[in-house]
């Protein structure tokens, strides 16, 4: 356990009470990115409508600073610069460090394609198995907790060795079965959901960015 990580999970149970029934999923579910984190893996976050516009959101806070600063390494600062000093020091001034994460309802040309061609309900399980590595982790995002696409997404993640944490509602629909942690909030008008869904995805985005860069 990482204390100065764990304390952002104790603000929010302080500022959303009615989150203190998902804390300990919420920290198994910090627990998972962590690890996959640390062991070079990379975020696949896959939702529809609301939670589609969720995922783009985690993803923005995670591939650039949150509430923390994230300098570049000294290694690639120092490989910048030789390649081309004046652009090299830009890049090492600007850039920032990321953590890796794709919001799979981004690729407006895939999609489509798949879509078209193909059968829709299957659209991000073909991106998981594209882009997925054993390690890496899914985020199911279904405020249901029944989108098939995004089942369908989790059986893939299983399948190619990824594992797969889902944000639903009460009481957690057909996801929670697929999923190693199942963070369903108290709510179950979809609205609702989605409102609770945004303080614990920024929690873990918080969690996440002071373990890596604190």
């Amino acid at each position: 356990m990482t204390h100065n990580a764990y304390r952002h999970l104790d603000t929010l149970i302080a500022r959303y009470p009615i989150l203190a029934i998902a804390r300990e999923e919420i920290a198994r579910a910090f627990e998972i990115l962590a690890a996959s984190y640390a062991a070079g893996g990379q975020l696949l976050v896959a939702g529809n409508g609301g939670s589609a516009a969720d995922a783009e959101h985690i993803v923005g806070e995670l591939m650039k600073s949150f509430c923390l600063p994230r300098p570049v390494s000294t290694s690639f600062r120092e490989a910048a610069e030789a390649i081309d000093p004046e652009m090299g020091h830009a890049l090492a001034e600007g850039l920032q460090q990321g953590l890796p994460a794709l919001a799979l309802s981004a690729h407006t040309a895939l999609g489509t394609a798949w879509n078209n061609d193909c059968d829709p309900a299957l659209v991000f399980a073909q991106q998981v198995a594209g882009y997925g590595r054993p390690g890496d982790v899914l985020l199911a995002i279904t405020t249901s907790g029944n989108s098939l696409n995004v089942r369908y997404a989790a059986v893939a993640a299983r399948a190619t060795g990824l594992k797969v944490i889902s944000l639903t509602g009460a009481p957690g629909g057909k996801i929670g079965a697929l999923s190693d942690v199942c963070i369903h909030v108290p709510a179950t008008e979809t609205f609702k959901v989605q409102e609770l869904h945004l303080p614990v995805y920024h929690c873990l985005c918080l969690m996440l960015e002071e373990r890596f860069f604190g």
